[in-house]
């Protein structure tokens, strides 16, 4: 092989009659634009699939595990008991991602009484009413049968009847002042920002949505930017050639041929040559993958707001640039899959304030009681001696809270709620500062933008090897 131009398979510089110079400028630029589109593609791919961690188990693994870097440690590709395999960028972090989120965009558009007041507490107080309403006399019997069921069964038919019918009357009123305690006392009831990051650390598939649907046609350009490898591989082209027609190969070549050569200043050349050829293709395939993706990041996210074009050619982010369309979109995720009426009675329910919630449900849902059937209770004492007015008050709050998920948990209900969110949540994010806007998907991908550019420059590598082994080094 005496040219750069000739591969272990065949000489180039023969096959097509053309000179190095040609074979290198046609050649480098289509593989360093193969290189980038590669890159970005995967690299796209890489930041959401797969949204759940999968591997398998490498024998000596967990045991080494501990020595190595802290940088390496945290890379997605590891987990627990000696398991090597790849979990997406952001599913991965979904708890420091969904931490973001919250700090860079909910938290910024309104306290948690805000969003409650938006799901019309009053509207869920009487949904709760309509859908109990058949059961209401099933449920104030078993209550007060639990408690005094001699009583209740001693109590003659028409007392019953209108003991019920009474009840029956006074349930919106009831549920209403429930939900009303609640709406009081939301600031310490429900943590909006722990609901949410609970939420999406168990359902890393719905971050990884929002992420992907908020930012459709960044990505898709964040993938197509990687032709401008094909640019940046003609430079590396000259780059290449100037090294080769500089060499002692090429003078030698030249001067039975007539062909061409640069000579250079002594010093010039030494550092020129100061690494091998093969290094260079590499090397410079290598900072091509990695400069795509840097230029892929820097123009969908900065800057925020306009800036003159001699600072940035761009002017503004791309994704900055469509606040108006991505704030509707990023709302629309949030109030179908995580600000919905579904999780936040759940978190009320079940989560860390619980135990206050069902409190206040039964103290609210008590005093109603007491007031309605204040009069029964004065006969009921009279006629059987002491009554459990605690008691009753605990079971009609117990028994309004294990009722409410079958209505507030109800896919149907909770599409026709998120309307609201959806609309409130569109016009808060409309109003953030551009740059504000941008910093909640940028600060999502830029924890970890320095895996994609180690990921560029690996795949940029790989594809100058395949060019070596193609056209020769």
């Amino acid at each position: 092989m005496t040219t750069l131009a000739a591969g272990p398979i065949l000489d180039w510089e023969e096959l097509t009659g053309q000179s190095k110079f040609i074979v290198d400028i046609v050649s480098v630029p289509i593989f360093s634009a193969i290189a980038g589109l590669i890159t970005n593609w995967t690299g796209v791919i890489m930041l959401f699939a797969p949204a759940r961690f999968t591997g398998f188990y490498v024998p000596g693994l967990k045991r080494i595990f501990p020595f190595l870097p802290r940088k390496v440690q945290i890379l997605p590709t590891f987990a627990p008991n000696g398991i090597l395999g790849f979990q997406g960028f952001i599913p991965c972090r979904a708890e420091k991602m969904a931490s973001l989120i919250v700090d860079t965009s909910i938290a910024r558009i309104g306290k948690i009484s805000d969003f409650y007041e938006q799901l019309n507490p009053d509207k869920l107080a009487k949904a709760i009413a309509v859908a109990a309403r058949p059961d209401i006399g099933r449920l104030t019997t078993e209550i007060i049968e639990a408690r005094h069921p001699q009583m209740w069964r001693s109590l003659p038919q028409p007392l019953k009847d209108e003991v019920l019918q009474t009840v029956d009357a006074e349930l919106p009123t009831i549920s209403k002042r429930a939900f009303a305690k609640i709406g009081e006392n939301i600031d310490q009831l429900l943590n909006v920002k722990l609901m949410t990051v609970n939420f999406l650390r168990r359902n890393p598939e719905v971050l990884r949505d929002i992420i992907k649907g908020m930012a459709v046609p960044e990505l898709r350009f964040m993938v197509r930017i990687g032709a401008l490898g094909f640019p940046f591989g003609v430079l590396l082209a000259l780059w290449l050639s100037l090294i080769y027609y500089s060499s002692d190969e090429a003078r030698e070549h030249a001067a039975p041929h007539g062909g061409f050569a640069i000579h250079l200043p002594g010093f010039l050349e030494s550092v020129l040559h100061i690494l091998p050829t093969w290094l260079w293709v590499l090397g410079g395939a290598a900072v091509i993958g990695i400069i795509v993706n840097i230029i892929a990041i820097k123009v969908v996210f900065e800057p925020g707001e306009p800036q003159p074009r001699y600072k940035y050619l761009w002017k503004q982010g791309l994704f900055a640039r469509r606040q108006h369309q991505a704030a509707h979109e990023l709302a629309t995720m949030l109030s179908l899959q995580v600000l919905t009426v579904k999780n936040f009675a759940h978190e009320l329910l079940n989560g860390a304030s619980a135990d206050k919630t069902r409190a206040l449900i039964q103290s609210a849902v008590g005093e109603e009681a007491e007031r309605i059937l204040g009069p029964y209770l004065v006969v009921a004492r009279s006629s059987f001696g002491v009554v459990d007015v605690e008691g009753l008050q605990r079971g009609a709050g117990d028994k309004l809270v294990d009722f409410a998920p079958s209505v507030l948990y109800d896919p149907g209900f909770n599409k026709t709620q998120a309307k609201k969110i959806e609309t409130f949540a569109t016009q808060k994010f409309r109003a953030l500062p551009p740059d504000k806007f941008g910093e909640m998907l940028y600060s999502a991908i830029e924890q970890d933008a320095w895996l994609l550019y180690a990921h560029g420059g690996l795949l940029g590598i790989l594809v100058g090897a395949v060019h070596i082994l193609i056209f020769g080094a």
